[in-house]
């Protein structure tokens, strides 16, 4: 049995770069997410926070550098790749849910597509995720009949059916009315507390202090600041941080 202290990070990028045309959205970016840690990442519109965390299931490919799930490189295409996504969960800040499936279809699809779950076996498991984000009794229900909180709350339970072993979490609740905001937030506070590793981008400074690890500061597309939650809230080390901190808190 090896020990936790040999197991690579969940999530490691070395060196990774992105450009989208002339613009340097990710510059020179190395993060290290241990297994178990839950990392928020903060910072001002447009630094890089939401490519960065697509860069890791590849849905935005990157210029250079490496990024590595569970020690494995990330690969460039085919199975090799459906296999990791099926390893990432994502959540986004649109649900993605499809339409004209109900609830329990959705959170049931890719298991049996994907893992080759049984029927009755991704049923009894979906039911089980449903239940713990709340929404049991929607299951029957098409997305467009729950509220933006309760298709979230889905496109969490969706995600966890492939029993992933990371979630990615492309802020979650900016498409939310502010009541539903906490439903969603709670449902990831409550998964933060069973251990699941989670990459999370949110403006959500609440939760970042609740449940966060980690917090980690992006402007410009350069990570500024890692820190404890309490350090970076209460004694900020760069000028971005405390003008963003500024900006955010006293609002």
């Amino acid at each position: 049995m090896t020990t936790t202290t040999s197991a690579p990070p969940m999530i490691r990028a070395t060196g990774v770069n992105k450009f989208f045309g002339e613009l340097h959205v990710l510059k020179d970016i190395n993060l290290e997410v241990p297994r178990g840690q839950v990392v928020v990442v903060l910072g001002p519109s447009g630094s890089g926070k939401s490519t960065l965390c697509r860069a890791i299931n590849r849905l935005e490919p990157i210029s250079s550098g490496e990024i590595a799930v569970d020690g494995k490189p990330l690969p460039a295409e085919g199975k090799a790749l459906a296999a990791l996504r099926a390893d990432v969960g994502m959540v986004f800040q649109s649900f993605n849910l499809f339409a004209h499936k109900t609830i329990l279809e959705n959170v049931t699809l890719a298991p049996q597509k994907v893992r080759k779950v049984p029927a009755e076996e991704a049923r009894k498991t979906a039911t089980e995720l449903l239940e713990r984000v709340g929404i049991a009794n929607q299951a029957e229900k098409y997305p467009a009949q729950l509220s933006g909180g309760q298709q979230q709350r889905a496109a969490i339970a969706r995600a966890l059916a492939m029993r992933p072993k990371v979630m990615l979490f492309d802020e979650p609740t900016s498409a939310l009315d502010p009541e539903m905001v906490q439903e969603v937030l709670d449902t990831m506070t409550g998964l933060a507390a069973e251990g699941m590793t989670m990459l999370v981008v949110t403006h959500e400074m609440g939760f970042a202090r609740r449940a966060a690890d980690r917090v980690v500061f992006m402007a410009d597309g350069e990570i500024v600041e890692d820190a404890a939650p309490d350090e970076f809230f209460t004694a900020p080390k760069s000028e971005r941080a405390k003008d963003f901190l500024g900006k955010i808190l006293t609002h």
